[in-house]
């Protein structure tokens, strides 16, 4: 009897032995078949984000093209005017990624070459920039709910992604936040890669560059003319002018640029209401 109890007693600790087993197994397969699950959703999902980024950027190069052209030449006229005033291509490559501000890099480089003025290089750069102050308030909506991407969107603000991002008919399909980051993506490219160009340009090449530092002020002439077409008040350019002409024939040709910059400012802060309207009226 003892010995057909025990006989039992090992049969069914064999039985439980194999059901422990099997249980085992079934709890690894089961595991595995979950990090699996895991593994392919998150495969799926990165590829469904990769997709979505490169549908953004499909759809925002087109919008940048015109733009391509422009940053191209201009930034080739800055690279070598950076180099025919005797700085290596390192220059214009590292300010034009850095400063990423047209007109204030070409300012910037007779401020290079005059005595040290932090204060007044200071005030000039804001107040050349100061026009920001207004994409900066015209963009919050747009760039409201798009998380980390809003502070390179930010850095990279210019005129022209400025006007592609903000009167931009995006469809519904293409996420919005990677449409403006590559809009800004692409036209800082253009940017920095025409800037370099024409700082190796200027050492590779020999050509008459006289009268090349006049290229800002024709750039400021055209942009001026431009804002004068597009726009149907006038209000922002008749403020410079007035503000201009004015701070000239008080404070004299050699110190009026400062004190019109300051008027302008304040002109255009006083009238900020009236800019956004319009703003806004132009881009839609």
């Amino acid at each position: 009897m003892c010995s057909f109890c025990a006989v039992r007693n090992k049969i069914n600790k064999k039985e439980l032995e194999n059901i422990l087993n099997i249980i085992k197994e079934k709890a690894v397969k089961s595991e595995y078949i979950k990090e699996k699950s895991i593994k392919n959703k998150s495969i799926k999902d990165k590829n469904v984000k990769k997709n979505v980024v490169i549908k953004s950027m499909i759809c925002a190069f087109p919008h940048t093209i015109p733009i391509l052209a422009g940053f191209l030449f201009l930034g080739i006229a800055y690279g070598i005017y950076m180099n025919v005033s005797g700085f290596s291509f390192v220059y214009p490559m590292i300010m034009s990624f850095v400063i990423y501000g047209g007109s204030l890099e070409f300012v910037t480089v007779s401020m290079l070459l005059s005595a040290f003025a932090p204060l007044q290089s200071l005030v000039m750069a804001v107040m050349i920039q100061a026009r920001h102050l207004f994409y900066g308030i015209a963009m919050l909506d747009k760039y409201k709910n798009i998380g980390i991407k809003k502070y390179y969107l930010i850095y990279g603000m210019c005129d022209e992604t400025f006007s592609i991002n903000y009167s931009a008919d995006i469809p519904e399909d293409v996420d919005k936040g990677w449409f403006y980051v590559w809009v800004t993506v692409f036209n800082q490219l253009y940017w920095v890669g025409g800037a370099t160009l024409g700082g190796i340009l200027g050492n590779l090449i020999t050509f008459n560059t006289e009268g090349l530092d006049f290229v800002m002020t024709a750039m400021f002439v055209v942009i001026f003319m431009e804002q004068w077409f597009k726009e149907k008040k006038h209000l922002s350019e008749l403020i410079g002018m007035a503000a201009s002409i004015g701070c000239l024939i008080i404070f004299g040709a050699d110190n009026f640029m400062i004190p019109t910059m300051i008027c302008i400012v304040v002109m255009l802060t006083i009238t900020r209401k009236s800019r956004e309207e319009e703003i806004t009226q132009e881009c839609q």
